[in-house]
């Protein structure tokens, strides 16, 4: 049977070879290496280039013709091909490289936002405990002082009736006047202060410290002082339990 020009052209033809020009390897997620304009593109596609040139020569004059190739056209128009489809596939790249490193640029920053803001949530609930623990402690202090004060206060009466026993002579030897002793000896390790006779005898009257209960002349005591206690007064802390009632001098009548 006669054969076709159809079938030599099948006959001629070769397998279809193709090159991965993708900026980003699909396997690894690297950056593949360009290769520079000078070189040639890929050696296959060269060859099938070459051979494609042969091909349209060795066709009639109709094939040649009608592809051109004559006069090396088709080479010269796959080498243009080539070309352009390089210039393509590294545009297709640096817009690929700039989408991952804007997605990076935008991840990192958002990691650095996220960063900057629990640091400053910790800086906060620091300060926060800081102040907590001053307010607790301040807190426990206060309680602690009206505590005692509460039960200084509470012993008052016992303490004049103590020192109404000492006045009397009850107080200067037995038991009664160790515990008494004993007493005195923890309240002022309490910090507590005794406004008596002794203590406040030609003292300036305090108004603040002191109430005054009488006021007449008195020529041995300047006036505006304290002649006479009459009630002990006490204070802690500069803090005045109760107020000791005293006389106060008038001065030279």
């Amino acid at each position: 049977m006669p054969h076709h020009g159809n079938d030599e052209e099948h006959e001629r033809e070769e397998p279809v070879s193709f090159q991965d020009k993708r900026r980003i390897d699909p396997m690894t997620g690297k950056v593949r290496e360009q290769p520079s304009p000078e070189e040639p593109a890929d050696q296959s596609t060269q060859d099938n280039a070459d051979h494609q040139a042969g091909a349209g020569n060795d066709t009639g004059p109709g094939t040649s013709g009608a592809a051109g190739t004559g006069d090396g056209g088709e080479a010269v128009d796959g080498d243009a091909l080539s070309q352009a489809e390089q210039i393509l596939n590294e545009a297709g790249g640096d817009a690929s490289d700039a989408g991952v490193t804007g997605a990076q640029d935008e991840e990192l920053a958002g990691a650095t936002a996220r960063e900057e803001e629990l640091r400053n949530d910790l800086m906060r609930i620091q300060a926060e405990f800081v102040n907590y623990k001053r307010r607790v402690e301040r807190d426990r202090d206060v309680a602690k002082e009206s505590a005692v004060q509460s039960v200084l206060t509470a012993l008052l009466p016992v303490l004049d009736d103590v020192d109404a026993a000492r006045a009397a002579g009850d107080l200067t030897d037995g038991p009664f006047a160790a515990i008494a002793a004993k007493l005195d000896t923890v309240l002022t390790g309490l910090g507590l202060e005794r406004h008596d006779q002794e203590a406040l005898a030609g003292q300036p009257f305090d108004p603040m410290h002191h109430e005054a209960v009488i006021r007449q002349p008195n020529a041995e005591v300047p006036e505006e002082h304290i002649v006479q206690v009459f009630r002990n007064g006490y204070v802690r802390a500069e803090r005045v339990l109760r107020a000791a009632q005293v006389m106060v001098s008038a001065g030279e009548d």
